[in-house]
Order: C-alpha cells, then structure tokens, then sequence
C-alpha cells in the first residue's frame, strides 16, 4: 500500500541526490581542465556572442557550480518557510522536477563556457537558446500546476490575495510561457540580429499583461462581477 507523505520525501531526497551529482559532475569538469584554463576567463557574452566580461581563472571554473549549490539550498529551505506550504505540496513532483532542470541549465551553461575557454570558438549566445527555450517552456507547465503559495508562481499582490485571480493568472501564465519557450526555439532558425527581439519581448509583454491581469481578476472576484 503507498504511503504518499513517505513517497513524496523519497522523490524530494532523490531530487536533492540527482541535484548534487551535477553539481559535482561540473566540480569534477572544473577540476579536470583547470589547468588548461586562462588566467582571465571570458565569462558574459553580449547578444551577438562576443565576450564582454571576464572572471579570474578561480571564479571562472567555479563560480558556476558555486551558484548551482546556493540555488539547491533555497529551493530546499525556503519552501518551508512558506506559510502555505501545504499547497506547495501538491505540486512538489513538477517542482521537483525543476530543480533538477535548473541545475541541468547551469552544468549545460557551466559545461559551455569553460569549452569557450579552452579554445573552442563556439557562438554561446546560439548554444544558450535551446537550454533557456526548454526551460523557460518548462516554467510554463510548472506554474500552470502552481497552487497558490509566497515562493513559486506569480506572485502578485492580487494572486496572493485572490485563489480566483491566482488560478486564472497562472493556467493563462502556462499557456504563454510555453508560447515564449517556443519562440525562444524557434529564435534559432533566424539570424543573430533577431534574436534578443524573438527572447525578450514576448517575456517581457507576458510579464507586463499578467501583472495587470492578475489585478482584473481580483477585482472581478471582489465584487463578484462574475
């Protein structure tokens, strides 16, 4: 017979385990190769793939799986913190999942940039897209399943206060992440000058309008226009 509380911290310990193994895994990566890094590692690169940032060889092979540890440890202690994290229990398997996304970005990141700086000339702004476009879509089937909490969605002052302006937002949320994770896709079929327009705008305008629609549908709730 299956003991869902036990189940559930059995999937949140194999998380947290998988988690670590990449984190590790970039460790490992960074250790290997480290001495055939530079001194002055190429770290940002601008919209048209060149570098415009650097990081001294120490912080540059480790600042990385540094970040990933410390975003591993919020995801695990802030939830329960959370006065609602009882709601946040009923979606923890698609929250789970995406720990473990994230730490897939940034070794995929981290993997990338030290390949940029051992000599292989790849463009990074173009290898970033298919990770960020996966991501930013899987963002969308995350807050889609978001029950209303103070950590994981979109959290307005009205979605926060309002159960019916929090569903709305984020079934309506879902739909356009997704929309924005396929046009960040699809923004790698088209020449490099397209493509901060084909990322930033819809995010930006999907961000913007669920704001202000997160507010209607509180005022609607509140004085039950509907």
């Amino acid at each position: 017979m299956f003991n869902f509380k036990k189940d559930r911290k059995i999937v949140q310990l194999s998380t947290i385990v998988v988690s670590i193994i990449l984190i590790l895994i970039a460790v490992g990566i960074s250790v290997y190769i480290y001495p055939q890094l530079p001194n002055q590692m190429a770290s940002h690169w601008n919209t048209q793939g060149e570098v415009d940032g650097y990081l001294n060889k120490f912080w540059g092979a480790f600042l990385m799986p540094i970040i990933s540890l410390a975003v591993l440890i919020l995801f695990i202690l802030l939830p329960r913190l959370d006065p609602k994290k009882e709601n946040l229990e009923k979606f923890s398997s698609y929250f789970n999942f995406f720990i473990v996304a994230i730490t897939l970005f940034f070794l995929y990141m981290h993997i990338i940039t030290l390949a940029w700086n051992i000599g292989y000339k790849i463009n990074i702004s173009e290898m970033m897209i298919p990770g960020l476009g996966l991501l930013i879509f899987y963002c969308g089937i995350l807050i889609s399943h978001a029950q209303q909490n103070w950590f994981i969605g979109i959290r307005t002052p009205w979605t926060l206060s309002s159960k019916k302006s929090w569903e709305k937002t984020h079934t309506l949320g879902g739909i356009l992440f997704k929309l924005c994770g396929g046009l960040i896709l699809l923004s790698a079929l088209f020449n490099d000058k397209y493509t901060p327009l084909l990322i930033l705008i819809p995010l930006i305008v999907s961000i913007i309008f669920l704001f202000i629609y997160s507010y209607i549908i509180y005022k609607k709730d509140r004085f039950k226009i509907f």
